[in-house]
């Protein structure tokens, strides 16, 4: 009973320190991107940094995940950008590659997440961005495990 309450604290602890422990920016601006290229690597870096001021949504965007909608408004998805409890394990994200073909983006990269300094598990991210007057209008995302820790100790 006691190693299983031991487990429980720690397990507590290392979330807490996630949750308290901000993540570093990623994206940094690139002077090469267009002004659409630069708006999608703004959200991808709130992804990371929890700072949604460089992003501009326009007021019904939407985002789809997996198939599922996630995002149904831009006060919405800028608020989870910010605040999301879901963002708070990304590390980080690193190859990203992107194309542009008119008002989309298309970009993939590699995403990192976990609790504290423990990786758990790296994602690919293939999404989409549709741009309107230079905001995000429609983003959809494909999410594909890369690897994953198979077991964790928490002695």
């Amino acid at each position: 009973m006691r190693i299983a309450k031991m487990s429980t604290l720690s397990l507590l602890a290392a979330t807490a320190v996630a949750v308290a422990v901000p993540a570093a920016a990623w994206a940094v601006p690139n002077p090469d991107d267009t002004p659409n290229e630069a708006m999608a690597r703004a959200y991808i870096d709130a992804l990371v940094s929890h700072d949604a001021s460089d992003v501009r949504f326009t007021p019904d965007a939407t985002r789809i995940e997996a198939g599922i909608q996630t995002g149904f408004s831009g006060e919405q998805l800028t608020n989870d950008l910010n605040n999301g409890i879901q963002y708070r394990v990304i590390q980080g994200v690193r190859d990203l590659e992107m194309t542009e073909s008119g008002d989309t983006v298309h970009t993939t990269y590699l995403l990192d997440a976990g609790i504290g300094s423990v990786t758990l598990m790296t994602v690919e991210i293939d999404e989409t961005f549709e741009m309107e007057d230079g905001a995000i209008d429609h983003i959809v995302a494909t999410i594909s495990p890369v690897s994953s820790v198979s077991s964790v100790s928490l002695s």
